[in-house]
């Protein structure tokens, strides 16, 4: 067998071997017994990428970090679901996107080829726009400054940019990019791109490919958009598939074909260079989140997530593993660094942890999210 046919095996795998740990809990009242549920700052957003219509679930968190649903959303247009996805539709990154600059929460509708732009008003969203995607199958989303990058899974992969003008995105029609990938290769959930993102200072715009490139496709970021070729760093069989930024704006990756995190620098030529590797010991290790030095990574097929601690160097050293539903999928930390929430495909949930000094997780709660088995997109503010 293949290692991506290992891959989709343990991923699949997940649905009959990790549901048997999975404990999941409705949403308490506000004012039900237990650890304190005062409201604090700092909504969360969920995507449900349902096929029928696809919803953005928002939550508030209370002062134990547990999540209460406020409110369900309509992006006005439909999810959607790769050949061979089993617990993460998009087999993607940021599909679900928060502009801080301007309030905004961006939304990949993956079944009907558009994008959804809510204004954020604390717990509340309001509609503002829906826009063609520029290609087909969009599955994530980037933001710096007035500039917003949608990538587009199928067809090879594409880039279509935009511009915030007065808090409208305006589509530019030359700020389009083709990644040249495969069309046909197959599976597609591990051989379309996995992710879009600006590094931390703006000036280059990088994105993952996975199986289908096993490589890094990195643009430069110029006053006219991206430049009309990528630099691409090869990088055999890893499957490079989610990432984040550590606080030095070192490139934290996951590696789906080595089920590993891997740290990295982008250099000015838009090359990049690993400085450090560690395997999870887990299966389908595929997104990633980083709070402070720490890194978190969501391991699929096995229900669980990898702790790391980052060093200014790059760096990793190894903190344990944490259980979690079954399916683990995106993960997203509050901005206080105080809490971490991870979705999981098998049942559409999300599990809620406290992120203590010293880096391990301890669960406070768990919801179920309406109709999102298989979503992937979670914002936390």
């Amino acid at each position: 067998m293949t290692k991506l046919g290992k891959i989709a095996q343990a991923v699949a795998a997940a649905v009959t071997v990790t549901a048997s740990f999975a404990v999941f809990a409705a949403p308490a009242s506000a004012d039900s017994d237990g650890p304190s549920r005062e409201a604090v700052s700092g909504p969360v957003f969920v995507q449900s990428d349902n096929e029928g219509g696809n919803t953005i679930v928002a939550y508030d968190r209370a002062g134990d970090g547990s999540l209460i649903q406020r409110g369900i959303y309509a992006t006005g247009g439909r999810g959607g679901k790769l050949e061979g996805a089993v617990v993460d539709n998009l087999a993607s990154q940021s599909s679900l996107t928060y502009d801080s600059a301007h309030r905004l929460l961006y939304a990949v509708n993956a079944g009907s080829d558009t994008v959804t732009v809510f204004a954020v008003r604390g717990d509340h969203l309001i509609r503002r726009q829906i826009l063609s995607s520029g290609g087909d199958f969009p599955v994530s989303v980037a933001v710096h400054g007035n500039r917003v990058y949608v990538l587009n899974a199928l067809n090879g992969g594409t880039l279509q940019g935009y511009l915030n003008v007065a808090g409208f995105l305006v589509r530019v029609p030359s700020w389009h990019r083709s990644l040249n990938l495969d069309a046909t290769a197959t599976p597609q959930f591990t051989h379309t791109p996995g992710q879009v993102g600006f590094t931390p200072d703006g000036r280059k715009l990088v994105v993952t490919t996975k199986a289908g490139g096993n490589s890094f496709e990195v643009f430069s970021v110029g006053g006219l958009g991206i430049s009309a070729k990528a630099v691409i760093t090869p990088a055999p069989e890893a499957v490079p598939f989610g990432f984040s930024f550590d606080r030095t704006g070192q490139l934290v990756v996951t590696e789906a074909g080595r089920n590993a995190v891997a740290t990295y620098r982008v250099n000015r030529d838009s090359h990049i260079t690993k400085i450090d590797e560690k395997a999870t010991g887990q299966a389908a290790t595929c997104w990633v989140a980083t709070v402070g030095n720490y890194i978190y990574a969501a391991n699929a097929g096995s229900g669980t997530l990898t702790g790391l601690q980052g060093s200014r160097d790059g760096s990793l050293t190894s903190l344990g593993t944490t259980r979690t539903g079954a399916g683990t999928v995106d993960v997203a930390a509050s901005s206080d660094g105080r809490f971490l929430y991870a979705q999981t495909g098998v049942t559409g949930s999300v599990d809620s942890f406290r992120v203590n000094a010293d880096g391990s997780l301890t669960q406070v709660g768990s919801v179920v999210v309406p109709n999102a088995v298989g979503g992937e997109g979670i914002v936390a503010l």
